[in-house]
C-alpha cells in the first residue's frame, strides 16, 4: 500500500454528519480515472478516500493526482476502512456484481458502471446484496442525466408527446477503430455498448416493460475477425408491453466523432436529444460547413457524468434512493441477453426466456 496525505480525509466526520461522502474507487483505468477527477473536482460533498485497483503502480498515480487518502493493490483494504463510506466500481465489466455484493456485505454504498452485472442471477444477487445491507446502489446509466436526454423524458411525463410509438437510441464511438479485436470481450457490443441504449429506450418509455428483442450484428469495421465471433455492428429491435417499437444500434467506428443519439415518437409530437457537437458554433468557410464534434465519451457527457455522480453523493448523505438502480441495470440485461440469443439463433426472444 502506498499512503498520501488528504487533510479533508482526515478530518471531517463520517458520513450522516455534516461531513462529505468519502468514496474510494475500485478500478483506475481509464473511466474510473475519469470519474475520480470529476469527484475530486467538480462534485461538491464529496471527497476521494481511496483508490484500489490490483495493477501495480495505478492506484498510487490516481490517488496523487487527486489527493486521496491512501491507494491499494488490495480491495479488501478499502472494503474495510472506516474512512471508506462508498465506492465508485470501475473495474472490468464481468466483475461487477461481485464487488457490489462484497461492498454491500461490507455496508458500503456504491456507484457502480454499466453493466452491473453479466447474467440475470448475478444481477439478482447483486440487487438483493444492496437490499439486504440497505445501502445506495447506482448504476451508471449517463444519459439520463445528459441535458437533452432528460427533458426529453420530462416532454415524456407531461404528456406532451402523447402515447409513445416510436423510439430510437444510437451510440457510434468515435473511429478510426485500432483495437485488435482479439482483446475486445465477446458480446461487448451489447453488454458494454448497447447497454446504454437499452436504458436509454426504457428511460424514454416510462412503465412500458419490454417484451421481445430481435438484433443483428456483424463484424463490418473488421470483417477480417468475423469467424473469431467478433461483432463491431449491431441493430436491435425491441417491442413493449404497451405497443410501443424501438430500434438501438451502435457501431465501433464513426470517423466523424462520438455521437450519441435518442428519440421518441408519440401521438403527440416527438423529442430528440443527443447528437456529437461539443458547442452550438457552426462554421462557415470556404471549404464548406463545418462543426466540432466529441472524439471521447467523457468530453461529449461531461456534464452527465458529473450530474451523475453528484447524484449519486447526494444519495449517499441524504439516505434517498438512487436516481436509477439495480431494477434498472437488470431491465437493460435482459434487453442484452435476449440480443445475444437472437443473434446466435436468428430468432425473435422473448425477455421472459431470457429471464427464465
Amino acid at each position: 500500500m502506498t499512503s498520501t496525505t488528504s487533510p479533508a480525509t482526515a478530518t471531517d466526520p463520517p458520513i450522516g454528519g455534516a461531513g462529505p461522502a468519502r468514496i474510494a474507487t475500485i478500478g483506475a483505468g481509464r473511466i474510473g480515472s475519469n470519474h475520480t477527477e470529476l469527484l475530486a473536482r467538480h462534485v461538491p460533498g464529496a471527497v476521494v478516500a481511496a483508490v484500489a485497483d490490483p495493477v501495480d503502480g495505478a492506484a498510487e498515480r490516481l490517488a496523487a493526482a487527486v489527493g486521496a487518502g491512501f491507494a491499494t493493490t488490495d480491495i479488501d483494504e478499502v472494503l474495510t476502512s472506516s474512512d471508506v463510506d462508498a465506492v465508485l466500481i470501475t473495474a472490468p465489466a464481468r466483475s461487477h456484481a461481485e464487488l457490489v455484493c462484497r461492498a454491500a456485505a461490507a455496508g458500503k454504498h456504491v456507484f457502480c458502471e454499466k453493466p452491473m452485472a453479466v447474467t440475470v442471477d448475478e444481477a439478482d444477487r447483486a440487487i438483493a446484496a444492496a437490499a439486504d445491507a440497505g445501502i445506495v446502489l447506482q448504476i451508471g446509466f449517463n444519459r439520463r442525466f445528459a441535458p437533452g436526454f432528460a427533458a426529453a423524458r420530462r416532454a415524456v411525463d407531461d404528456g406532451r408527446v402523447g402515447t409513445p410509438q416510436l423510439l430510437r437510441s444510437l451510440t457510434r464511438d468515435p473511429g478510426p477503430w485500432k483495437a485488435d479485436p482479439a482483446r475486445v470481450p465477446q458480446w461487448t457490443i451489447f453488454l458494454e455498448t448497447l447497454i446504454h441504449d437499452f436504458d436509454t429506450i426504457c428511460f424514454l418509455n416510462p412503465g412500458a416493460r419490454p417484451v421481445s428483442v430481435h438484433a443483428f450484428a456483424d463484424a463490418l469495421i473488421r470483417p477480417d475477425a468475423r469467424d473469431t465471433g467478433h461483432l463491431d455492428t449491431a441493430v436491435v429491435t425491441i417491442t413493449f408491453d404497451n405497443g410501443a417499437i424501438a430500434t438501438a444500434e451502435a457501431s465501433f467506428s464513426a470517423l466523424y466523432g462520438y455521437d450519441v443519439r435518442g428519440e421518441i415518437f408519440g401521438s403527440a409530437g416527438m423529442a430528440t436529444a443527443g447528437g456529437g457537437r461539443t458547442s452550438d458554433m457552426t462554421f462557415y468557410g470556404a471549404d464548406g460547413i463545418e462543426i466540432d464534434t466529441a472524439r471521447r465519451d467523457t468530453v461529449l457527457l461531461h456534464s452527465a457524468y458529473v450530474s451523475e455522480l453528484s447524484a449519486f453523493v447526494d444519495a449517499v448523505r441524504s439516505g434517498a434512493s438512487a436516481v436509477v438502480g439495480g431494477a434498472d441495470a437488470r431491465t437493460a440485461l435482459q434487453i442484452a441477453l435476449a440480443a445475444i440469443r437472437s443473434v446466435e439463433t436468428g430468432t425473435t426472444i422473448t425477455v421472459d426466456e431470457v429471464s427464465r
